[in-house]
């Protein structure tokens, strides 16, 4: 948007505000955090992030965004009234949003299950040779 300032421009001491975090702006819009830069991009809502750095064969860092305080408000009246283009997957108050935010959940919850069953079996066999061997003449 042109009158949206650019990101990187620094505030005067007296006009600055703290930035809000993703779990702030989730309360104001209604939106999935996952979502939450993409909307301000869409939305000219300044953005700073910082994480991020590959580790090389293991990924990245996870990326955290703040977001700039008057922009979040401004813009806030027109994604709760639909006036902003967002598909309905990211938003929080449709059916799609709400779903795709349910099966979200649920399969991260079902893969942490497994992957602390997987722990706790892998304990049990260890701890059951160890047994096993020690017993064994």
């Amino acid at each position: 948007m042109p009158n949206t300032p650019d990101p990187r421009t620094p505030e005067s001491a007296h006009e600055e505000e703290p930035w809000l975090s993703s779990d702030e702006v989730a309360k104001l819009w209604p939106v999935r955090k996952d979502w939450l830069p993409g909307v301000a991009r869409r939305t000219g809502v300044r953005v700073r992030s910082f994480g991020g750095a590959s580790r090389g064969t293991w990924g990245a860092e996870p990326t955290f965004y703040s977001f700039h305080p008057g922009d979040v408000r401004r813009v806030a009246p027109g994604i709760a009234d639909g006036q902003v283009d967002i598909p309905s997957e990211w938003r929080t108050d449709t059916p799609r949003g709400r779903r795709a935010e349910f099966w979200g959940a649920l399969s991260a919850r079902v893969a942490g299950g497994l992957f602390i069953a997987a722990v706790l079996c892998a304990l049990f066999i260890g701890l059951a040779t160890l047994i096993f061997l020690l017993t064994v003449e």
